[in-house]
């Protein structure tokens, strides 16, 4: 059966149910924003302590720095009340902060180098001192400039009464979890295949500051002969590529998602084996003091950086990897959509929906296993897309040889919107779904459309810097989001949930029995079971995939 048919025949079997296996789809939203002075430099205050615990607060934290905050949804079947609890994260944060502003952008405001970037502190607990040497690692690895680059990650899941219903109907015998695990991962493929399409059309980081690439090599040109903005002339987003989450180390990784003990052994086999230039960094200081967590090519699982992942809500002190092994894959983080500076909260419900139709399409569209040269070409045609996704004639590398992205796209288009289409039936006869595609068509015939462009256009028609141009946006998204104050019944109720959290960090830091030596053998005990239960020295080579 072709890839096509494949597709549609499962859309029509869903159709004739009605689409009320389609209702239950879960998404939730992690966004990131660094905190900034009036004058646009990054904040060098501690984490607001009315802002509640980074390491307890359930909706708002840190990522990397104590100024790069990071805002958690709760899973919603409603894209709506998804983006009304951002809403009301973003304004009882707004009534917070003494002056400083969001960030609206991926790639950060003008930095003063590593030591102007202050490493996000958690408290005195294991956990949170786990929380921050992972972060003090990062720093020696890769340098703290890189950790300021901000994003949105879009987590989805879909029903049980889906994974039945598609079980049944594909004649499959593994218990649900399995059959969900095995499906999560032809999905992933799918993305890592067609994530290029996402990175065009949501793409918003076309330049940056000139200090972002102090001391670095780049291929970046001045905007406009303006030598505080470098960009590339048909970027897309820069924060995908070498210049963003990227790493030498991590180059000679394949890590392959074929299936999960295939997952699950490659990234075990980084985190328990020695790399030679982290272990000339050292595990501690000479004071004695941590360093890093360990000098592995992975400190742990998040230090990979992907475009997505797949995930398992872990329980206290689990690893991520042994939350999968034992419980196989819950939901699926989507982790290359720029923040869109156009949007006060960073993503619009137009692109959720696209989202939710691409990964529909991603699930649904038969996904062969990958082999070394497919992994090789999804990362060739990521890295085009990245510098040159706007280039006239752009071609992409397929099985069958290269092609023109834009014939490719609208290809993809073609059958995202018939998965949209089913999605619209799902919530009574809407069309957002359908209208969210033809409006990412537009971006595809006309690339000024694209987020990306309009970021060249705008600096251009004000006659800005980038610095200059992203400010004045974070100033009217602020003004937006202060204007419009909670309800009083609802800032009480993030207050109290501030206070709470304050409250649970200081339990967790009571509970605490062991010294942080043994916390952290005993956390780095689990990957001894990674994979197939092997020993970490049989896992697998981490250049290879298929």
């Amino acid at each position: 059966m072709s890839q096509t048919s494949r597709l549609h025949q499962h859309l029509r079997h869903f159709s004739q149910q009605g689409g009320d296996t389609l209702k239950g789809i879960l998404r939730g939203v992690e966004k990131e924003s660094l905190r900034v002075t009036p004058g646009g430099d990054l904040a060098q205050g501690e984490h607001p302590r009315d802002l509640g615990s980074a390491l307890t607060h359930p909706h708002i934290t840190t990522d990397y720095s104590e100024a790069l905050l990071e805002f958690i949804t709760e899973p919603f079947t409603s894209v709506e009340a998804l983006l009304g609890q951002l809403d009301d994260i973003h304004r009882y944060t707004y009534s917070v902060l003494d002056g400083e502003w969001l960030w609206p952008a991926s790639m950060p405001c003008a930095l003063k180098g590593d030591e102007g970037i202050p490493v996000a502190q958690y408290g005195r607990s294991n956990s949170g001192t786990m929380k921050t040497v992972y972060r003090l690692g990062l720093a020696h690895r890769y340098g703290r400039t890189m950790q300021t680059i901000a994003g949105v990650h879009y987590n989805f899941s879909l029903p049980d009464q889906f994974w039945r219903e598609l079980q049944a109907l594909e004649g499959d015998a593994q218990s649900l979890q399995d059959f969900k695990t095995e499906r999560y991962f032809d999905l992933i493929r799918n993305f890592r295949r067609y994530s290029w399409l996402l990175i065009y059309l949501f793409g918003a980081a076309p330049a940056v500051c000139r200090s972002f690439v102090r001391n670095r090599q780049h291929r970046l040109e001045p905007f406009n002969g303006d030598e505080h903005t470098l960009h590339a002339p048909y970027a897309t987003s820069l924060r995908m590529g070498d210049l963003g989450y990227q790493s030498d180390a991590q180059q000679s990784m394949i890590v392959c998602y074929n299936d999960i003990a295939s997952y699950l052994q490659t990234l075990c086999g980084a985190i328990t084996q020695p790399h030679a230039a982290y272990e000339a960094i050292g595990l501690k200081d000479e004071s004695g003091g941590y360093q890093q967590l360990n000098t592995s090519l992975l400190q742990i699982e998040n230090e990979f950086y992907s475009s997505v992942r797949p995930k398992r809500t872990t329980q206290r002190g689990e690893t991520a990897l042994q939350a999968l092994r034992l419980r196989g894959v819950e939901y699926v983080e989507v982790r290359c959509v720029d923040l869109n500076p156009f949007e006060p909260l960073g993503i619009s419900a137009e692109q959720i929906h696209f989202l939710d139709a691409f990964l529909l399409f991603c699930l649904l569209r038969s996904s062969p296993k990958t082999h070394n040269q497919e992994y090789r070409n999804i990362q060739e045609n990521q890295e085009r897309i990245v510098y040159r996704g706007r280039e006239p004639g752009l071609k992409l590398c397929r099985e069958d040889g290269e092609v023109l992205m834009n014939e490719w796209a609208h290809e993809l288009l073609a059958a995202i919107r018939d998965c949209a289409v089913s999605l619209d039936a799902s919530r009574g006869q809407t069309d957002t779904g359908q209208a969210s595609v033809a409006a990412q068509q537009r971006k595809l015939d006309d690339p000024e459309l694209t987020p990306s462009a309009r970021v060249l256009a705008g600096m251009r028609r004000e006659q800005q810097t980038f610095f200059r141009y992203t400010m004045t946006q974070a100033q009217q998204h602020g003004d937006r989001f202060r204007r419009r104050p909670l309800a009083a019944d609802m800032q009480a109720h993030y207050r109290a949930m501030a206070a709470k959290s304050l409250q649970d960090q200081r339990a967790v830091e009571a509970a605490d029995t062991l010294s942080f030596e043994d916390y952290l053998a005993n956390y780095y005990r689990q990957y001894r079971r990674c994979g197939d239960d092997t020993d970490p020295s049989l896992a697998r080579p981490l250049g290879s995939c298929g």
